[in-house]
């Protein structure tokens, strides 16, 4: 089972964001990380919900 989606305290480089986002899905921070930056490569909104996600998702 997963756990709740919230930033941990032992594993940010940023805000966490990344961090908190593969422990809920059961990857590796450093693929969910790369999978962040090579979407920052995209068009479209991913630094925007990156920030979203920093004010909305709680501490651990």
């Amino acid at each position: 089972m997963a756990s709740r989606l919230a930033r941990p305290r032992d594993d940010r480089w940023i805000a966490g964001v990344c961090s908190g986002l593969a422990r809920r899905f059961g990857v590796s921070p450093g693929i969910m990380r790369l999978v962040f930056v090579l979407s920052c490569l995209l068009p479209g909104p991913q630094v925007l919900i990156y920030l979203i996600l920093w004010v909305l998702l709680p501490n651990e």
